[in-house]
């Protein structure tokens, strides 16, 4: 890490007993400081203040104050801010990454090759979307007319977090909405940065405020707050029902995108040695912290040996180590209370009597400081038990086997949740059919590539609306239809 980079980080720990309100940096009058845990080694390396619903009140007004404007503002503009705030998160890339190294854990490889670019592609989407959307049809002499929803609350996680706010902030901006963000206070730090880049990208003061804090103090008044006219959730599937609970008697838009159990359905005709190690390293991507991870692997029985012995070799591969290390390609559980739940699961799923591949409980030999885990494969899992009907967010992969592909289907539906789902097939339209037949809200077929435009969100208990690209974008907008406008 160089000299300026340390600096830079150094002024983001700085700014954690601050809260970003109507374009500037005030002092957050909080009882509590939240601390930020270095997840390789335990220690505490910042402290954020716990903001206060009175924090977010004066949030919420800059916020109220803002939007009349904004809401007018020429879309050249917009797209102009959005170009402004792209260029500096590229630009200020390597800053971004040691951050996710620091707060949650994320291995330096994965947060420059996929966390900082995959969340500055949310933006660039939305400028894509900007550019060409259409705010004003005609339907005979009756205009459609698309308006900004108004302030918006966003709500974002510890596991993604730059990502997961770039793609909220980003939609919201474009569409002419304001906003209040809460992000995690277990991983605030590259939510400190993102503020200053929308500072200094030059945005209106009010338009972009930042309250840190817990779920239970300022997420729960974002929920309720009458100032708020939309609240935007990626979160547990608990928090999502408390938030929809308290946002219900201002009757705001409330999105959800609450987790999933994603299956990873693999046909009879799949050429198992080329689909398994992506299907492993796609469950363990981030340490296995990403709700659409599949980690149901749904196979057929008659496979189910060859498959394991793929799969076991896949993780083998894998070095597990301190994240800062060029070549480590998986490190820590970013904080104390997942890595107990993945501990506790592992444990779960020897006792439920699944297989285990390998891996298990306990850390690896040499990492016994910090919360590493061991990459962990059950296989002869029946649907009905817990590792293969709860959310671990871990690396923990199930293999599910199956005698026909009706009852695979049965098997990939077979969950409370409905967010991702990935399809392995040689004969594409087959592998189109079963997509079809899956209850998610997206779908992979063959490991194609990740589009930002393509619309995001749950069926079931993974959430309401929908992100990224257009779709995610309308979601920040109201339609208002004027009569006799020709």
């Amino acid at each position: 890490m160089t000299v300026d980079t340390m600096d830079k980080l150094s002024q983001a720990i700085a700014r954690g007993g601050e809260a970003f309100i109507d374009g500037a940096w005030v002092t957050v009058n909080a009882g509590e400081m939240l601390p930020v845990v270095n997840p390789s080694t335990g220690d505490v390396v910042a402290k954020v203040a716990a903001g206060t619903a009175a924090d977010l009140d004066r949030a919420v007004a800059a916020a109220r104050a803002a939007f009349p404007s904004f809401a007018l503002s020429a879309v050249a503009d917009r797209l102009a801010l959005l170009e402004r705030i792209h260029a500096l998160m590229l630009d200020r890339a390597e800053i971004l990454a040691q951050a996710l190294v620091l707060e949650m854990g994320a291995t330096i490889s994965h947060a420059r090759a996929a966390h900082i670019p995959l969340a500055a592609a949310h933006v660039q989407a939305a400028i894509d979307v900007l550019r060409d959307y259409d705010f004003l049809t005609m339907r005979g002499t009756t205009a459609i007319v698309r308006e900004p929803i108004g302030v918006c609350g966003l709500i974002t996680p510890w596991n993604w977090p730059l990502y997961q706010i770039a793609a909220k902030v980003a939609p919201a901006l474009a569409a002419g909405c304001t906003v209040v963000l809460k992000p995690s206070e277990l991983s605030p730090l590259s939510a400190l940065m993102f503020a200053q880049i929308v500072h200094d990208a030059g945005a209106p003061a009010g338009v972009f405020n930042l309250v840190n804090g817990t779920g239970a103090e300022v997420g729960a008044a974002m929920a309720a707050h009458p100032g708020i006219d939309m609240i935007s959730i990626t979160g547990s599937n608990r928090a999502g029902v408390l938030v929809a609970q308290a946002a219900a008697p201002t009757v705001k838009r409330v999105t959800q995108e609450l987790g999933g159990k994603s299956p990873n359905l693999m046909l009879p005709d799949t050429d198992f040695e080329k689909a398994v190690p992506p299907g492993v390293m796609s469950a363990f991507r981030n340490v296995g912290q990403s709700c659409s991870a599949p980690t149901r692997m749904i196979v057929p029985r008659d496979r189910l040996a060859e498959v394991e012995a793929i799969a076991r070799a896949t993780v083998a591969s894998i070095i597990v180590g301190q994240p800062s290390e060029a070549e480590t390609i998986m490190g820590p559980i970013a904080n104390h209370a997942q890595y107990r739940r993945v501990q506790a699961m592992i444990a779960v799923g020897m006792e439920e009597g699944a297989r285990l591949v390998c891996g298990g409980p306990g850390q690896p030999e040499g990492l016994e400081q910090g919360f590493f885990v061991r990459p962990t494969i059950f296989s002869d899992v029946d649907s009905a038990m817990r590792i293969a009907q709860e959310e671990i967010f871990g690396p923990v992969l199930v293999i599910i086997p199956y005698d026909d592909v009706d009852q695979a289907v049965a098997i990939a539906n077979d969950t409370i949740f409905g967010l991702g789902g990935h399809v392995q097939g040689a004969d594409l339209d087959q592998a189109r059919a079963v997509a079809r037949r899956i209850r998610t809200g997206q779908v992979h077929l063959n490991y194609p590539a990740w589009d930002p435009h393509a619309p995001f969100g749950g069926y079931k208990r993974s959430g309401n609306g929908r992100e990224y690209g257009a779709f995610g974008f309308e979601e920040y907008l109201e339609i208002k239809s004027i009569l006799g406008f020709a």
